[in-house]
């Protein structure tokens, strides 16, 4: 076991630079070498990938990797094949030429990956190939997707199984996701049919990102947005819109305002795509405003912010999405914005979504419950009071109420470092509820909202609504707040508010609350306070900021665009942000100092160590390198 482990961190200290495992993947690794099936559970930036990159440098056949997105596959293929891991792919943007000569590589055996999506899994062509080859490890990633209870259900993935099946010898699959329920993992289990798989979940937690959710009206999240991003010059961020015209004029709004930014959507053709992404990957912008195409299509791991122009359809959407930021361990802040008309826009989408038409009527109307409770899920987190790394834990753990840490403040989210002011809205509820009981039950909330108010609108008047007992009650509340108040008495179940295009308020199980004289309901809204822990998030700075000169770091990071352009590579895939730092801390000039950086191994070491080492020798005696050239 001493000389298998030791080979092991060999491979992880040459390929990816790192002296031990982080937690859970030791023991991943351990089971996929041993032959057994696995399902590794662990939050976006928890390394992942090492779990299977490594096992496929070292067991004897061709791993293959599925992966649901093309625009990744280019990445993750040069990232690997950067740091010595010979790997290709084979997708619908290569001729068939291209794909030929990619098999002909794998079938010589020079290659230790293939990367294919899912739907080429079904093709007789690459059933053929598989059926004849030596084939050690099926690796699928993002596994949530074959279950159709998770945000991304892609039913291509109900055939890998059946590819599985297919082959001569069985291989080792090894599945992996980073948002899952128990729910969601049993369907992993049972419709992959993993053997008896050693189930590994790390946690869903990411310390390093600091959480906050902004009330704002559609003007004010512009505003904000503009300003955060202003203030934040040189950090790459992603801003996540739900449709695809308030994608452009985001990008248009921050453009005007002289921010580099680019628009990504899936109405784009695919030429326009590529280059969005090329630009943002590269530097050449700082921002990226996308549609949910972007989703899981963007490995980039200096991402500092990730912001929500809108509500997601669940929170496993949200925190995927989320989870882009800090990939590389350093800090990162993910900001929500959202209002109530998001979620009356969410539910009229939800109703209006195209069937599945794989599933039976039954099936159809399962999943679609299933939507609801995944929306819910979502609003209940932008108005819980609690701390929001908390609620995070809390859903995927599925509910359980012993998660660790009930009562401690994280310092990392709005919830914890905000002062939480209180509001009696006692009569404004009072109000609410006699209006529905006025209105019969069978009106919306901007219906009653304008009863309260006491509208003059020829519609309100020619239904008679004046002579209602509760017609201009709240004469002095404004719309805005009324409907503030009605949402949160659903909450509450003191309203129930019907799903569809047009929702309709009635009472909910609690509203007979609202009539016993000791009825109280309060509403409560944050006093922000810019805390250590809001500043430390929104900075790009990790916890040894302080130790290293900063001037330095940005020398390394124009070396790092310099020999990305040279290599036609993304700067992260060169060294991440965690790498320079730790890089500018250690400072190297000989190559066991340079192999000490976290993150460097020794292909990465013979590539690039001489021009980071000269940078920082001649840093050091006040000389200047051109970072454009020199020795390499």
């Amino acid at each position: 076991m001493g000389d298998s482990r030791g080979r092991v961190l060999a491979v992880l200290r040459r390929y990816c630079g790192y002296d031990s495992f982080r937690p859970g993947q030791a023991d991943l690794v351990d089971a996929i070498l041993s032959g057994r099936d696995v399902l590794g559970v662990m939050p976006t930036g928890a390394g992942k990938s090492v779990c299977y990159q490594v096992p496929a440098v070292i067991l004897p056949g061709l791993t293959i990797v599925v992966s649901p997105l093309v625009s990744l596959m280019r990445d993750q293929v040069d990232a690997l094949n950067d740091s010595g891991i010979a790997a290709a792919f084979v997708n619908g943007t290569q001729d068939a030429a291209a794909q030929s000569l990619v098999l002909d590589r794998a079938s010589a055996g020079s290659l230790r990956m293939l990367y294919v999506a899912p739907e080429r899994l079904e093709t007789p062509r690459f059933r053929e190939f598989a059926s004849c080859h030596d084939i050690s490890m099926v690796a699928v990633d993002e596994a949530h997707c074959i279950s159709q209870w998770g945000q991304d259900f892609r039913s291509a993935y109900l055939g890998i199984a059946d590819f599985l099946s297919c082959l001569s010898r069985r291989p080792v699959v090894a599945a992996f996701t980073a948002t899952a329920t128990e729910r969601v993992r049993r369907d992993i289990i049972g419709l992959l049919r993993l053997d008896d798989p050693m189930v590994t979940v790390t946690g869903f937690d990411r310390p390093n990102l600091f959480f906050d959710v902004i009330p704002a009206s559609a003007k004010a999240k512009k505003e904000w947005m503009a300003r955060y991003i202003g203030n934040h010059p040189g950090e790459s961020g992603i801003v996540y819109c739900s449709t695809r015209r308030q994608t452009e004029d985001v990008a248009a709004m921050l453009i005007h305002r002289g921010i580099g930014a680019v628009a990504y959507h899936a109405g784009m053709d695919a030429g326009e795509r590529e280059r969005a992404q090329r630009r943002f990957i590269t530097d050449e912008v700082d921002v990226a405003v996308a549609t949910n195409a972007f989703g899981m299509g963007i490995d980039k791991s200096n991402v500092r912010y990730v912001i929500h122009h809108n509500l997601p359809e669940s929170l496993e959407a949200y925190y995927q999405e989320a989870g882009r930021a800090g990939r590389d361990g350093e800090p990162g802040r993910c900001t929500l914005l959202w209002n109530e008309s998001d979620i009356v826009t969410r539910r009229r989408l939800l109703e209006s979504s195209e069937d599945n038409d794989r599933l039976s009527p039954e099936s159809r109307e399962r999943v679609a419950a299933s939507r609801r409770r995944l929306l819910d899920s979502m609003v209940g987190y932008c108005r819980t009071t609690q701390c929001l790394h908390r609620y995070i834990r809390r859903y995927f753990d599925d509910g359980d109420p012993h998660v660790e840490g009930a009562d401690r403040k994280c310092g990392m989210c709005v919830n914890c470092t905000s002062t939480r002011m209180t509001t009696d809205v006692t009569g404004i509820a009072v109000a609410i509820s006699r209006c529905v009981h006025d209105l019969g039950q069978r009106y919306g909330m901007g219906r009653i909202a304008d009863v309260l108010r006491g509208s003059k609108a020829r519609d309100v008047i020619d239904r008679g609504w004046d002579s209602l007992p509760s017609y201009g009650a709240l004469s002095e509340v404004s719309s805005a707040k009324i409907r503030e108040v009605g949402y949160q008495m659903a909450s509450e179940g003191l309203l129930a508010i019907s799903s569809g295009r047009l929702p309709v308020v009635g009472f909910g199980p609690q509203a007979v609350r609202t009539v016993d004289p000791a009825f109280h309901l309060e509403m409560s809204r944050l006093e922000r306070r810019h805390a250590a822990g809001s500043a430390a998030a929104s900075s790009g700075g990790g916890a040894s900021s302080g130790d290293v000169d900063e001037g330095l770091v940005e020398r390394l990071r124009a070396l790092r665009r310099s020999l990305a352009a040279e290599a036609s590579l993304p700067p992260y895939m060169v060294f991440s942000d965690r790498t320079l730092r730790d890089m500018a801390h250690i400072r190297p000039v000989t190559d066991s100092q340079f192999l000490a950086v976290s993150g460097v191994g020794e292909t990465k070491l013979a590539r690039y160590g001489p021009r980071f080492m000269r940078l920082i020798r001649d840093y050091g005696t006040g000389h200047r390198t051109e970072v454009g050239g020199g020795d390499r």
